[in-house]
């Protein structure tokens, strides 16, 4: 094998191939990168029996043929390798050889004969605007379960109509809700779903989220059902979670009418600051009434807190007490100058229902998308 290629193309490539390996892997075949020289250019991938990324690029090979090395160190390498040359890979031996300039490493091969072979999607389901994929999955996300305790959780669910993708997320203490549009390969197909974890759907989102549609791809073979992500001669394949996702989106309500109009920055900050004083785990006390908004911290006995801002309510005074960070999460996801949240029912009038926080263009317009983040009041512990 021989080929020689762009510095920054073919760094951008390596680190695209190795960014889903996992950190350790009981086989250190897997943490490799699969290089392989053919006439049409070079192709790289990589691949841990859940998770595999294959990307093309443009090279001059001068002998065609196949290498596997370490994916994490090609990947720094090729980010360190002067960028005023190409870069220059060849065979020697049993060694892999990368110069660029006066730069020249050697790097153990790995026997390519043991690599497992790369799961492969014929067929596209649909696409999807990439922008708008990316910024859903960012909104979303971030209402996944990190426990891996129940790993139905630790998903996202993607519900697919004929012109519809709604990305659905949730930790049982808040559901994070979008949907954008989709175009099926087959209109007359029937409703489809799929449970992608969701470490894998944000890193999908960086990384074709300026590609200008993405092909989505979902196949079952073998008891092995697998989603594929394709834009810009690259793929992203992964497994997909098994199990029942609960369904968490008929918890959200059709109407509410007791809401409070805020300012998104000004409510942002002001927590930030009187979450200070907290405690670990503590929650901040939320008062809503016609004079505004009131902050407090005041479970703490070494320092309390308290901030007032500027709040338009509709309905009665509410308190409500919530955790601060779950509370960031979705504010950072509503993409406009002001934030409506909106205050549930429960059959006990004592106890407040859910929140729920969404998107509003101005203090008396409500936002463009259907963003929805349900949040649990009263969380003292997890």
């Amino acid at each position: 094998m021989k080929f020689q290629a762009n510095r920054d193309v073919f760094s951008e490539a390596v680190s695209f191939a190795v960014k889903l390996l996992p950190q350790r892997t009981t086989l250190p075949i897997l943490s490799g990168v699969l290089l392989e020289a053919h006439e049409g250019g070079l192709t790289l991938s990589s691949f841990d029996y859940e998770v595999s990324a294959r990307t093309e690029i443009i090279a001059d090979v001068a002998e065609p043929g196949r290498a596997l090395v370490s994916g994490r160190l090609l990947a720094d390498i090729a980010n360190r390798l002067p960028s005023n040359a190409p870069v220059e890979v060849f065979s020697e031996d049993s060694r892999i050889v990368v110069k660029a300039g006066s730069a020249r490493f050697t790097l153990l091969s790995m026997p390519v004969e043991e690599y497992p072979t790369l799961p492969q999607v014929s067929s596209v389901t649909g696409t999807v605007p990439a922008d708008a994929f990316s910024t859903a999955v960012a909104q979303v996300a971030v209402a996944a379960s990190r426990d891996d305790v129940t790993p139905v959780i630790t998903g996202v669910q993607l519900e697919i109509t004929a012109d519809s993708l709604s990305l659905v997320a949730t930790d049982r203490y808040r559901v994070a809700v979008r949907g954008i549009p989709w175009e099926s390969a087959d209109p007359s197909a029937a409703p489809i779903t799929a449970l992608v974890p969701a470490r894998t759907l944000q890193e999908i989102g960086k990384t074709f989220g300026s590609s200008g549609s993405i092909s989505i791809a979902i196949t079952g073979s073998d008891d092995r059902e697998l989603i594929a992500f394709s834009a810009d001669k690259k793929t992203v394949t992964s497994l997909l979670i098994k199990g029942n996702f609960p369904p968490v989106k008929r918890l959200f309500p059709e109407n509410v009418d007791n809401y409070a109009v805020i300012n998104t920055g000004e409510l942002v900050e002001a927590t930030r600051r009187v979450q200070l004083v907290l405690e670990r785990e503590a929650a901040l006390r939320y008062t809503f009434d016609l004079d505004g908004l009131t902050l407090e911290a005041i479970g703490s006995e070494a320092a309390q807190a308290r901030e007032s801002i500027e709040a338009l309510l509709s309905g009665t005074d509410t308190v409500v007490s919530l955790k601060p960070q779950f509370l960031l999460d979705g504010l950072g996801a509503v993409h406009s100058e002001f934030v409506r949240i909106a205050f549930t029912k429960t059959e006990n009038p004592n106890k407040p229902g859910p929140v729920l926080i969404t998107s509003q263009a101005s203090k008396d317009k409500v936002g463009t998308d259907d963003y929805r983040y349900l949040l649990q009041p009263n969380l003292l512990l997890r």
